[in-house]
């Protein structure tokens, strides 16, 4: 077996990305994800987490990525559901109409659950994860957790056995986080590459964006791309999203590994590649007509 591998990235509606990746000013009728699309292979869609997706902009996504019949959209779960102590039956189903619509169109990979670091394993938080898991079974789930504790083989074999992938991180380390790992655990692999800004990562008063400002040197990458070749042989489809995305530095990163991995030429806007030049080395610029659309 060896998986099909998607290259992406986590969001792609940021203020910073403008002037960098896309026009400034944007002009009348430009789409980002169209874009981003003809770019990477898979977008990891995080207002979610935020907020749920209404039936219009699952809509409007889906069609805007009918035409790359290989580009798939990963959804990350409200924190209502992870990062509240108690959530509302109607939530489920306010969720749910969303992701139906991505799911009725194909274009939906997976649904993952991620929980923050200060959720440690007990026996009340397994029962959460079960639960959650439960409500969206009709999904296919990736659970991502960031605590130590949970990296023991009871959860990886509950996982195995629901049918639910593990997400391998690379974040900042400290004393209780989850190392990097190359773990499967079900059809769908999952990687995803948070940064390593340590100085940010617990800092109380950072900005969400100063958490994700930061530039993976390739030889950060490499370990991770030879991680990658591995799982390919264990699982069906295999998703390496960067979500370092302060000023677009993720789209970098993930255009390098595809690069790195495929040996092909990637392609990018000229002002992309200017910000960051070693790009030139395995991008060439995208002509004007497809940057601004």
């Amino acid at each position: 077996m060896s998986a099909i591998i998607r290259f992406g990235i986590a969001g792609f509606s940021y203020p910073d990305w403008a002037g960098v990746v896309y026009p400034k000013p944007k002009p009348k009728g430009f789409e980002p994800l169209s874009l981003i699309a003809q770019m990477v292979d898979t977008v990891e869609i995080n207002s979610s987490f935020y907020a749920p997706v209404t039936a219009r902009s699952a809509n409007k996504w889906t069609k805007l990525v009918e035409e790359f019949p290989d580009f798939r959209l990963t959804v990350k779960l409200w924190q209502e559901f992870t990062h509240k102590p108690e959530f509302r039956e109607d939530d489920i189903t306010t969720f749910k109409k969303g992701l139906e619509r991505i799911q009725a169109s194909g274009k939906l990979a997976c649904l993952l659950i991620q929980f923050p670091q200060s959720f440690r394993a007990s026996d009340m938080s397994f029962d959460k994860v079960k639960k959650i898991a439960g409500y969206f079974r009709e999904f296919n789930l990736v659970v991502e957790v960031r605590h130590r504790s949970w990296q023991k083989q009871w959860f990886l074999d509950w996982l195995k056995q629901a049918g639910i992938g593990f997400a391998n991180i690379d974040q900042p380390i400290f004393d209780e986080s989850i190392e990097p790992n190359e773990i499967i655990t079900s059809q769908i692999g999952y990687v995803r590459l948070h940064g390593r800004n340590r100085e940010n990562w617990f800092k109380q008063d950072a900005k969400v964006w100063e958490r994700y400002d930061y530039l993976y040197k390739r030889e950060e990458l490499l370990p991770w791309l030879e991680r990658v070749k591995r799982m390919a042989e264990h699982c069906q489809e295999l998703y390496v999203i960067n979500n370092n995305h302060f000023q677009a530095k993720g789209l970098a990163n993930a255009l390098e590994m595809k690069f790195l991995f495929t040996g092909k030429i990637q392609r990018a806007p000229e002002r992309m590649i200017q910000r960051y030049s070693h790009l030139k080395e395995f991008c060439e610029p995208m002509d004007k007509q497809s940057s601004l659309f």
